[in-house]
């Protein structure tokens, strides 16, 4: 191959880098960064907890809680926290927010079982707790996986009594049976989104009877006990309590190398974490940033605490209004990232992907310019002119990104919240994290992918 024609690729071609094969990255800052990140993950199993413990780490930063009715000055760090289960952080900046502010979404919600407002129920002297599943999930993947019970028992004279157990080794914790192969060619005949049934989610979680009588229901009434004598509630506190069971036990490192982590949960916290860390880290910026935690995404976003909300708008239009501008047009000027994971390549299914379109693992963050499904329903698809931006900052900043497509266009595909923050009138675009086995209960990220999203959400919060 001549000079020529080398140079000429070099300059004209794109070509995806394997960001483990480069000379200029600082991999001692990668694992530093995760380690920081499988603590964060190893907690924040549910939303509830995402939020408790990012408070945690913005008021050590110097996070305070936003008043309304407070003028703020360039440099001071607030939050707000939506009823405990979304979140947003801000960092203000020297130029009026009115010019618009910098943004970065994620959600901290998870595919998981949710506990029935009826649950608990004997069959057979065992004990068991009715589920209805949230998010998108394959259901056979969730029987006989270890399951830890999180959540919050609301009282009615207005107590709160919070709920943890499984994630400990002392701790027992909870499990979904199945069929054993045995016995199970009448199961094997159904359809694998049917193999296991949502009404066979049933979570097993005792068999001791109260006592050795002859009454019924001997082994509800010992769990039942059992829940008074440790938390104080009655079996008519389920009505109003808000219950999930989650995989149990930390995240870990994968593979010889220790190059990838797998946990439950990376969908989306792998993405929340750089977001809130790129907000700790950020001290004197030229625009406001905003660095926002979301619920409800896996279930379209809605409620009061999902991205259809008017959360968002109105904190923007507060921060506006203590300078004497408005929200709207603070929005118009705002810049976001909407931070989600996308499909990694999985060399196991290849048929699935459209490979020059595909994202892979250790290649960076990865940039999904519109997501939805087949002719792109469902989307925000950010203009030419905003992706433009956001290469040029990326690149200025050494940021490791690659572009990609959840999947083939007739396959089906998936959405986020940029669609709803577009609404608002900002420009946005997706960037995360590419995922292997997304929604399982236990997923697969790269260690430098996290890095880099990272890097990517704070080269927005530094750019001009």
């Amino acid at each position: 191959m001549s000079d020529t024609v080398k140079e000429l690729k070099e300059k004209l071609c794109y070509k995806k880098t394997n960001g483990l094969k480069l000379d200029n990255v600082d991999f001692n800052a990668v694992e530093e960064f995760n380690k920081g990140y499988a603590e964060f993950l190893g907690y924040a199993k549910t939303e509830r907890l995402s939020v408790k413990k990012t408070i945690e780490i913005a008021t050590a930063a110097g996070f305070v809680e936003f008043r309304p009715d407070k003028k703020y000055s360039a440099g001071d760090r607030v939050y707000v926290n939506n009823r405990g289960k979304s979140l947003a952080l801000a960092v203000i900046g020297t130029e009026p927010v009115e010019k618009g502010v910098r943004i970065a979404v994620a959600h901290v919600d998870s595919p998981r079982l949710d506990l029935k407002p009826n649950p608990l129920y004997e069959e057979a002297e065992m004990a068991l707790f009715k589920t209805h599943y949230y998010g998108g999930i394959k259901k056979y993947q969730w029987t006989t996986v270890p399951l830890a019970l999180h959540g919050v028992f609301c009282k009615k004279d207005g107590t709160t009594v919070e709920v943890s157990i499984g994630e400990n080794e002392d701790e027992p914790c909870f499990v979904v049976t199945d069929l054993l192969p045995h016995l199970a060619q009448d199961q094997y005949k159904r359809t694998p989104g049917e193999l296991i049934k949502g009404e066979e989610l049933n979570i097993l979680i005792g068999s001791r009877p109260f006592k050795d009588d002859e009454s019924s229901e001997l082994v509800k009434l010992n769990i039942l006990n059992i829940l008074f004598e440790k938390y104080g509630i009655t079996e008519e506190d389920f009505l109003s309590a808000e219950l999930e069971c989650v995989p149990a036990g930390k995240p870990r490192d994968i593979g010889f190398d220790r190059s990838l982590m797998g946990s439950y949960g990376h969908d989306d916290r792998v993405c929340a974490y750089p977001c809130i860390m790129a907000a700790v880290d950020t001290a004197a910026p030229k625009h406001t940033v905003v660095s926002v935690l979301a619920d409800k995404e896996e279930t379209g976003s809605e409620g009061n605490t999902g991205m259809q909300s008017t959360f968002l708008e109105f904190f923007i239009d507060d921060l506006a209004a203590m300078q004497g501008g408005k929200g709207s047009r603070a929005l118009r000027n705002s810049k976001c990232l909407s931070a989600d994971v996308n499909a990694a390549f999985d060399p196991t299914f290849p048929d699935v992907m459209e490979r020059r379109n595909a994202s892979f693992i250790n290649y960076g963050a990865v940039i999904t310019k519109y997501t939805g499904s087949r002719g792109k329903g469902g989307t925000s698809d950010a203009s030419a002119e905003y992706v433009g931006w956001i290469r040029k900052i990326l690149d200025e900043n050494n940021v490791v990104w690659q572009t990609g497509e959840l999947g083939k266009v007739d396959l089906g595909g998936g959405g986020t919240v940029a669609m709803y923050i577009a609404n608002l009138g900002v420009d946005v675009v997706d960037l995360g994290v590419p995922v292997l086995s997304m929604h399982a209960p236990f997923e697969v990220v790269s260690k430098f992918d996290v890095y880099m999203t990272y890097k990517a959400v704070k080269a927005l919060f530094d750019a001009e």
